[in-house]
């Protein structure tokens, strides 16, 4: 994008960062990841997908339903992982603090969409929901810390303003692929490459939760504190600069790369293609 566009951006960006609680990745963004998961699978699974869709009544799309789960808002404890402070990350498919979580929902709405027993209507809730919740595990501040809310209690200023998860679900997106989120999914799909699209199959959604952790505990996310094995809550406000910005911009456009391959993956596998 060019800078006079990303200038023209920033009055919107602050004005869509101060909205309400963060709902992991905007619509645009949870629009983008499954635009390029329906353009990477086979035409099989494509052709499976629109049949499901065709019943729906509220969205046309497959990518445009992958906002269904926050539109109104359910199954509000399996938008996200909770960790503990001192945490290393995952080593099971389980929730570390609760009995249903972002992991769980993957695995268990994969299951849906794959069974040749469940009811249609069921397995497209299924899909509408799984294309959310591959977009919510690698949102990084979705596999976060309780006390603070994954950043919706650490507030922001400077080229974005509100709360720092709201700033990684909304300002963030825009400035790294812009407005058009036809012309985002084609320039994100553009520049994977075999190798990367290779690697990032080769992962599993466990896998997928401590890369995003490991995001949301780096220095450059400005998330937390490390003190020993501790990471420990922001202090204050996190300015968002032009060099904040910059710094966590390829990080955002690989994270949506790499739910959207790895969403396409999924999908043929449940499709049994």
């Amino acid at each position: 994008m060019n800078t006079t566009l990303r200038g023209l951006l920033f009055a919107a960006l602050a004005f869509v960062s101060l909205c309400g609680d963060a709902q992991a990745w905007s619509d645009p963004g949870h629009k983008i990841i499954c635009e390029i998961a329906f353009r990477l699978a086979k035409q099989d699974t494509r052709a499976a997908i629109s049949r499901l869709m065709e019943s729906d009544t509220v969205f046309k799309t497959f990518s445009d339903s992958c906002v269904f789960p926050d539109h109104p808002r359910i199954r509000a404890s399996e938008h996200f992982i909770n960790l503990q402070r001192n945490s290393k990350g995952l080593t099971s498919d389980d929730c570390p603090k609760a009995d249903k979580c972002v992991l769980t929902a993957i695995l268990n709405d994969a299951k849906v969409l794959s069974s040749k027993e469940a009811a249609d209507a069921d397995r497209l809730i299924a899909l509408k929901s799984l294309g959310h919740w591959v977009g919510d595990i690698h949102q990084p501040l979705h596999v976060s810390f309780e006390e603070d809310r994954g950043g919706n209690k650490i507030s922001v200023n400077g080229q974005c303003s509100g709360n720092l998860h709201a700033a990684w679900d909304n300002c963030l997106v825009q400035y790294a692929v812009g407005p058009d989120i036809s012309d985002a999914v084609t320039e994100l799909l553009g520049s994977i490459t075999p190798e990367q699209k290779t690697r990032w199959m080769a992962s599993e959604p466990r896998d997928w939760a401590n890369e995003s952790f490991a995001i949301a505990e780096a220095v450059k996310t400005g998330y937390c504190g490390m003190h020993g094995d501790s990471c420990d809550m922001s202090a204050g406000s996190v300015t968002i600069s032009a060099e904040y910005l910059d710094a966590n911009e390829p990080v955002v456009k690989e994270q949506l790369q790499k739910a959207g391959v790895r969403l396409a993956r999924v999908l043929d596998a449940a499709f049994g293609n």
